[in-house]
């Protein structure tokens, strides 16, 4: 039962003179959630979307139960501030959590305002990455070393159990934040196994590599994604265990699971970056009696700047007053929604706390990316290039459509333009191709509202975008002097 009307209910039976049973948790359970996220996953690694593997068997499963998003997509690509987003309901130029930096002092987030409402907050990996704001504990709280690496689903099995009994005992609702830290590198080598690492289900050889289409099908970059699959395939043995551990606990039946992953594959062209398959996320959602079996969204944009306040909207919880993104409970209740044609994506920093600011708007058709850190000099490079790019450079001076790959990954263009219908892989950039004028010109209006509505400080930068010096100084004011390359 919700607090507020069991309250005014209380209230006005005591006005009335009637006496009130009070609510029992076996009579009235409290609502859960648990949100599940991925570490570098791509999300038609998943046979769900597209997928012709048999990667994530337990992963497909649970979407036959639940409610699909087609159009879903993280809002930066890179794992600390893609979980910051989520944590604070705001984009990282707003809470100040941009790149690796932490967020604003005193800045709300899911975990404080749930905890005021009466919410046991647990995590079960990623802890630092997930908790944005200096000096917030969870009341229950495992990190990568005491879950084999982020790597033992047994012993993210054993933990969660340790926590629904918990909230038992303490008689609380939760937020259960698990966070699987496979696929992330070091991908699985099943003659390589790190301490406490576990084996996967299945693994993989490099003739049963589906390679990606923003990728050339090279040895080298078969290889690599062998030892991805296998990692996927460990998630996925996680994913199974922590949700039985939730049907032996006994709260399935009152427990919105939420699985996401916090960005795209850690290769080029995809993590890091803000291209489809930077951002494209599998976005399953599973609550009886509110999601359908199987319904699947096809049309509505929806992005984790949106999680906060669709958490808040199902508990019934009031939530800050400064969220950037919408609740889209409305959806999973089969009502319509307007304002969900596009999706605003962005980067900041480097992992080595270096500006490359990206932005970037799409639709189901088009895909449009500024990039102001390009001025042709600065080399971009990030630590999640791996084999594949070591692969694509060996490649590169033999094969002059790899090599352009390589030059466009190490030093961009300042706008790129996609028809995503015919190339999500984003490998033909339209931008100076008449037929897409017209289109060209929507986006960038699109872009030009979505930055002026959510108070980016590259506006600035984009609006100058032929004055060089004026972008340079728009990123040295936001970002600060940059760190020695």
């Amino acid at each position: 039962m919700n607090v507020r009307f069991a309250l005014i209910g209380l209230f006005l039976s005591l006005c009335m003179g009637i006496a009130v049973a009070q609510p029992t948790a076996a009579s009235e359970p409290s609502y859960n959630i648990l949100l599940f996220t991925a570490d570098d996953l791509h999300a038609e690694s998943l046979r769900t979307y597209c997928s012709q593997t048999d990667m994530t068997p337990q992963l497909d499963a649970f979407a036959k139960s639940s409610f699909i998003f087609n159009q879903a997509h993280v809002n930066a690509a890179i794992c600390s501030p893609s979980r910051a987003i989520i944590a604070t309901g705001q984009y990282g130029h707003n809470s100040g959590a941009v790149g690796f930096r932490p967020a604003n002092p005193g800045t709300p987030t899911l975990m404080t305002v749930l905890r005021s409402a009466g919410y046991n907050c647990g995590i079960l990996g990623k802890v630092s990455h997930s908790t944005p704001v200096k000096g917030f504990r969870w009341d229950y709280h495992f990190d990568q070393q005491d879950l084999g690496n982020g790597r033992s689903p047994s012993l993210y099995y054993q933990r969660s159990k340790e926590y629904f009994e918990k909230c038992k005992k303490e008689n609380k609702p939760f937020y259960f934040m698990v966070n699987s830290h496979d696929p992330h590198r070091p991908y699985c080598n099943p003659e390589k196994l790190t301490e406490g690492e576990e084996m996967p289900s299945k693994v993989y050889n490099p003739d049963e590599v589906e390679v990606p289409g923003f990728l050339p099908d090279l040895p080298g970059v078969r290889k690599e994604l062998a030892m991805y699959q296998n990692s996927t395939r460990r998630l996925d043995d996680t994913f199974g265990k922590v949700m039985q551990a939730l049907e032996e606990s006994g709260y399935a039946s009152t427990t919105l699971v939420v699985f996401i992953t916090d960005n795209g594959i850690a290769v080029p062209f995809a993590k890091c970056n803000t291209y489809f398959h930077s951002t494209h996320t599998p976005m399953i959602l599973r609550f009886p009696g509110l999601t359908q079996a199987g319904q699947r969204d096809t049309t509505n944009f929806v992005s984790g700047i949106d999680l906060m306040p669709t958490f808040l909207d199902f508990l019934n919880i009031s939530g800050p007053n400064k969220q950037d993104g919408k609740s889209f409970l409305p959806l999973l209740k089969g009502e319509k929604q307007t304002g969900r044609d596009l999706v605003y994506t962005q980067i900041d920093m480097d992992i080595k706390d270096i500006p490359v600011p990206m932005r970037c708007i799409q639709n189901k058709k088009f895909g449009y990316i500024y990039n102001p850190f390009s001025d042709g000099k600065h080399r971009y490079s990030n630590n999640n290039e791996g084999q594949s790019m070591r692969a694509m450079e060996q490649a590169a001076t033999n094969n002059p459509a790899i090599a352009a790959r390589v030059q466009l990954f190490r030093y961009r263009v300042q706008e790129e333009f996609y028809d995503l219908e015919k190339d999500p892989d984003c490998l033909n950039n339209l931008i100076k191709d008449p037929r897409y004028r017209s289109e060209i010109v929507k986006m960038k209006k699109n872009l030009e509202e979505k930055m002026l509505a959510s108070t980016d400080p590259m506006l600035v930068a984009f609006q100058n975008m032929n004055d060089r010096k004026a972008v340079d100084a728009v990123i040295l004011k936001t970002y600060g002097e940059p760190k020695a390359k």
